[in-house]
């Protein structure tokens, strides 16, 4: 099953022999929402082409503090990941968690520099996954400094909604805090304004988008 998927998603992307490849050393999984893919100060062992779901990548800050930076769906894999395994020595500064239940491959870092040096279709998968995260990263900065704090979560739980296709989302206010860098008290107030301006309805860890 896994294999003839990755196949069908990336028969017209990738050379014969590098599929033939992946399918030999890459393990194919189905992961459930919260299993965490990779945590900071670790070795990366394995890079992910993800098939279906979708997979929050963030970065803590020396105080402990979650800033969120991309997310990963379908046919993406993790630029972060992959620049690891170019560097094999480096130990990683990112989270990698499952947002929703998600098909991947994963494929051991080892074989990252050999795919890179040998297929095209390869560097041009890497080069156009940068192009991605580079635009999601300039999207950021400017949603920052341009954007007030409610736009910004509308625009969160919008973009929650079109990966889960799903109004109602089951986390905290601390979690979504996180992905926006501030202060669970500050998200909270802005929940209740949204609400009281019916555009969410919220009960204890769980937000509905109306």
């Amino acid at each position: 099953m896994g294999k003839s998927l990755f196949e069908t998603y990336f028969s017209d992307i990738f050379e014969t022999d590098l599929i033939t490849e992946i399918l030999e050393c890459g393990k194919f999984m189905e992961v459930e929402v919260g299993h965490i893919l990779a945590s900071p100060n670790k070795i990366t062992q394995a890079v992910p082409i993800i098939l279906s779901g979708s997979v929050k990548i963030s970065k803590l800050d020396d105080e402990g503090r979650e800033t969120l930076l991309y997310y990963l769906k379908g046919m993406d894999s993790c630029v972060m990941s992959l620049n690891y395994c170019l560097n094999p020595n480096q130990k990683t500064e990112i989270s990698a968690i499952v947002e929703d239940k998600t098909i991947l491959m994963a494929i051991p870092a080892f074989k990252i520099p050999f795919f890179f040096a040998k297929y095209s279709s390869w560097r041009q998968f890497v080069f156009s996954n940068y192009q991605k995260r580079y635009d999601d990263l300039l999207m950021v900065v400017e949603d920052v400094l341009y954007k007030k704090l409610d736009e910004r979560l509308m625009k969160l739980l919008e973009g929650k909604l079109q990966l889960s296709n799903s109004k109602v989302f089951f986390l905290t206010h601390e979690e979504l805090a996180n992905d926006l860098s501030t202060s669970r008290e500050v998200i909270s107030r802005v929940l209740k304004q949204l609400e009281k301006n019916g555009k969410v309805k919220m009960s204890r860890n769980r937000l509905e988008l109306l």
